[in-house]
C-alpha cells in the first residue's frame, strides 16, 4: 500500500534526527495522519525541539516556529491590519499561524490572552481578524512545547485549549545507547541542517484522506463508549471523557493502524492511545499521576473486544 511506504519514509527521516523511543514518533505520525495537534511536554534538553523540527523538515510545507514569550501579543500570532497610503485602505498582513506546520515553543510561557488566540486556529482551521474570518492552509498542524516542571513565569493551558490537543507526548530521557547516539550524531553540527523533505504538501492530504479510510469495527467502535460511559462514573475521576474525547481516540486509533502497516483498527491501538489522548482531557480528584492511575486502572475494568 503506497499510504504504508510513505508513512515508513516519514517515520525513517524524523528518527534519523530523533534519537529516543520508538513509540514517540509513531504518536507524532499518528496525529499528523489524523490532523491533530500534538502538546510535547517534558523537562528541557530531552529533545521537543528537535522532534517538532525533524517532522517539519521532512515534510515539504510552509513551517513557522513561534518563541513564546510573556509580552507575545495576540496580533504577534494572527496577524494585524496596517493602513496602506497608495491604496487609502488598510490591508492585512498574516502572522506566522498561516503556515502548515506551527511549532508553538514554550506555550505556557505567555498569558492567557495570548494562548487563546491559537484557540480558533486549532479548532477551526481558521482565525478571525478584525471581523474577518480567514482560513488557514491545509494541513495545519500545532506542535506545542512547555515544562512541565518549572512553574515560575508559566501560565498552564486551560481546559479548552487542552482539549485541542490530540495527543500529549512525553518523551523521558534516552537509554545509553540512544544518548551515545545523539553525542556521536552531533560532533561537527546538528543532524537537522541535512534534513530534506521526504514528502511533499499533497503527500500529506491524501495520507489524511488514507486514514478516515482505516476500518473500524463496530466492537472497536463500542470499546471506545463502553471507556468513555465508564470514565464519566469513575470515582477517582471529578470529570471523565466527553464525546469530543472518544472522536479523538477513534482518530487517533486510524492514524495509529496506519503507522502500524495495516488498514483495519484493533484493540491494542485504543490500548496504546488511551492516556496519551486522554489523560489531559480528564480532571482527577488527587493530584495528575492519580488520575493516569485512574485511567490506566479503567483499562483493566471494561472488557476488551475480541
Amino acid at each position: 500500500m503506497e499510504s504504508v511506504d510513505l508513512v515508513a519514509k516519514l517515520g525513517a527521516s524524523v528518527r534519523s534526527v530523533f534519537h529516543g523511543r520508538e513509540r514517540v514518533v509513531d504518536h507524532l505520525l499518528t496525529a499528523l495522519l489524523a490532523g491533530g495537534h500534538v502538546l510535547i511536554e517534558d523537562a528541557p534538553g530531552v529533545g521537543k525541539t528537535t522532534l517538532a523540527k525533524a517532522l517539519a523538515r521532512s515534510i515539504s510545507c510552509a513551517f513557522n516556529r513561534i518563541q513564546f514569550t510573556p509580552d507575545l501579543l495576540p496580533s504577534d500570532i494572527l496577524g494585524v491590519s496596517i493602513y496602506d497610503q497608495a491604496k487609502r485602505e488598510f490591508v492585512f498582513q498574516p502572522g506566522p499561524v498561516f503556515a502548515n506546520v506551527i511549532l508553538a515553543d514554550e506555550i505556557n510561557r505567555t498569558n492567557p490572552r495570548t494562548q487563546s488566540s491559537l484557540l480558533e486556529a486549532m479548532s477551526e482551521a481558521s482565525v478571525s481578524v478584525d471581523g474577518v474570518t480567514r482560513e488557514l492552509p491545509h494541513p495545519f498542524l500545532v506542535l506545542a512545547t512547555q515544562n512541565p516542571i518549572e512553574s515560575e513565569g508559566t501560565y498552564p493551558l486551560p481546559d479548552s485549549q487542552l482539549d485541542r490537543f490530540l495527543i500529549r507526548l512525553s518523551i523521558g530521557y534516552p537509554t545509553p545507547a540512544q544518548e551515545k547516539a545523539v553525542l556521536s550524531a552531533q560532533t561537527r553540527s546538528h543532524p537537522l541542517d541535512a534534513l530534506g523533505e521526504v514528502v511533499n504538501h499533497e503527500d500529506v492530504l491524501a495520507l489524511q484522506a488514507s486514514t478516515r479510510d482505516v476500518r473500524v469495527d463496530e466492537s472497536i467502535l463500542d470499546y471506545i463508549v463502553a471507556l468513555a460511559q465508564r470514565s464519566r462514573s469513575w470515582d477517582q475521576l471529578a470529570v471523565g471523557i466527553s464525546p469530543r474525547g472518544s472522536l479523538a481516540l477513534r482518530r487517533a486509533s486510524q492514524g495509529l493502524a496506519l503507522v502500524r502497516g495495516r488498514e483495519y483498527v484493533v484493540p491494542d491501538d485504543v490500548q496504546e492511545l488511551f492516556l496519551p489522548v486522554m489523560a489531559h482531557r480528564v480532571v482527577s480528584n488527587g493530584t495528575f499521576a492519580q488520575g493516569e492511575d485512574a485511567l490506566r486502572q479503567l483499562l483493566e475494568l471494561v472488557p476488551v473486544p475480541v
